[in-house]
């Protein structure tokens, strides 16, 4: 995945959990459509039916929904990961209390690795993007408005050159190449601090 993608993620992630803790319906009923499947194959791939996926997935959003809500919640992996893994360990759970004897079989350990793969991999996006974020604090004008006209607000190179008074796109393309440059910079010797 390319930086510009992966900051563009962490912008979208970031826009869609505060959308969350606002309230806001159409957002919410996205989200719960679009994660579903995920959670609809892991239950029905694993003893269960669609209710139980249902009443499953149901529980896991409500918890997802609670933590949004709560200050200071700060998120480890995406938002799609999260419920997948609140909807895991919902249906372990009851798939335990349902068969003592160990009938159950489990069929999506490979899946489940994966989600906890990704929920890895997530963290250390996050420290990451905490020491991007410093190294932004730390980069100074234009450099800091080029960046993040171009990574969060999606800019062309055309609509940079014009906000910055350069000459051409060719111009703020140069700009933003040194910028990225000293961002990255900036980046490796925060994560050397830690």
């Amino acid at each position: 995945m390319s930086e510009r993608q992966t900051l563009s993620q962490l912008a979208e992630e970031k826009k869609l959990l505060k959308s969350i803790s606002d309230g806001n319906e159409f957002v919410i009923k996205r989200l719960y459509k679009d994660n579903f499947p995920a959670v609809s194959r892991m239950v029905t791939r694993n003893s269960g039916d669609i209710e139980d996926a249902r009443d499953v997935y149901q529980e896991a959003f409500m918890v997802f929904y609670e933590n949004v809500k709560m200050p200071g919640f700060e998120l480890n992996a995406s938002i799609g990961t999260y419920l997948y893994s609140i909807s895991r360990n919902i249906w372990l759970k009851k798939l335990r209390t349902i068969s003592r004897s160990g009938e159950v079989r489990i069929e999506a350990e490979e899946e489940i690795t994966d989600v906890e793969e990704e929920i890895s991999a997530s963290a250390e996006r996050d420290q990451w993007v905490d020491a991007l974020e410093g190294a932004m604090g730390k980069l100074g004008e234009p450099c800091k408005s080029i960046l993040e006209d171009f990574f969060y607000h999606k800019l062309s190179m055309e609509e940079i050159a014009e906000k910055m008074n350069y000459t051409n796109a060719a111009n703020a393309k140069n700009q933003k190449y040194k910028c990225f440059n000293r961002l990255k910079k900036l980046v490796l010797v925060a994560q050397r601090e830690k």
